[in-house]
């Protein structure tokens, strides 16, 4: 009996800690969307973009319900990048293969571009712009580009050798509160207009898995999360925990951060 209560103790006990463990940081675990994915993204409306084993693309909902399924993601090679800035409109990017696959809100495929048609060959990201068109920075001609879902250029900027004295590397691109935002993890963010003039710098390097949100940006360096809060001009950092354990990928965005584990993807509430 002794040995009984001895062993229910150390369990409440361990119990009890774990919990104060996650309770005492500033990350509180929300919950698991179980399955087993290669990678994901997220929107601004908590709708996940699984990537799975057997090379699907799952959309699931806030409540991690599926919404959506698209099949075809191996047909252009390797899967490179997703852009899921408009909820209503995911781009798939292949590099290899120079081609942006356009989806609708369900994932039905809504078109295909072909940028070497374009006469556009380099480009590392692309993103959706306000508008419902698509810019991209092409690595070429070092220029910020504009174009629609039939491809056709629409804007662009002044050659980048023209504007910098070093050309910012584009990491990653997001068109969010009324500018663009290129990522150069040497140089920062480099912040442009919606008519591709250039406005400003935000000194932020050696960040990664960048997230530009309404009210936050977000980014990884070493075992801490940054948050740069566009109101107050202020940056957080947020150590991240032990018991966040091993994962295969971090993304943070809406206010949480999301762990890509062998067995799914842990959510964190950002406190």
């Amino acid at each position: 009996m002794k040995k009984t209560k001895s062993i229910l103790f150390f369990l409440c006990l361990s119990a009890s800690l774990a919990t104060r463990a996650q309770s005492d940081s500033s990350f509180t675990f929300i919950k698991i969307i179980k399955g087993s994915y290669s990678a994901f993204s997220v929107d601004n409306l908590d709708n996940l973009y699984l990537i799975t084993a057997g090379n699907q693309l799952k959309k699931t909902d806030p409540k991690g319900d599926s919404v959506a399924v698209y099949n075809d993601v191996k047909r252009y090679g390797s899967l490179y990048a997703i852009d899921v800035t408009n909820p209503l409109k995911v781009l798939l990017y292949y590099k290899n293969f120079a081609t942006v696959v356009v989806l609708d809100r369900f994932l039905n495929t809504r078109n295909t571009i072909n940028l070497r048609k374009q006469n556009i060959f380099s480009v590392n990201s692309i993103t959706t712009s306000y508008d419902n068109n698509i810019w991209l920075f092409d690595e070429q001609e070092y220029k910020l580009k504009k174009i629609g879902d039939d491809g056709r250029l629409l804007q662009e900027t002044t050659d980048f050798r023209m504007l910098f004295d070093s050309v910012p590397a584009a990491v990653q691109l997001t068109d969010r509160n009324n500018f663009i935002y290129l990522y150069d993890t040497a140089k920062g963010f480099y912040i442009f207009d919606y008519y591709g003039s250039f406005k400003s710098r935000l000194p932020f390097t050696g960040w990664n898995n960048v997230a530009v949100a309404d009210k936050n940006m977000y980014g990884f360096a070493g075992n801490t999360l940054y948050s740069y809060q566009f109101n107050s001009l202020t940056v957080k950092e947020y150590p991240l925990p032990s018991f966040f354990g091993t994962y295969n990928a971090i993304k943070a965005i809406n206010g949480k951060v999301y762990l890509l584990k062998d067995d799914g993807i842990y959510i964190y509430q950002v406190q």
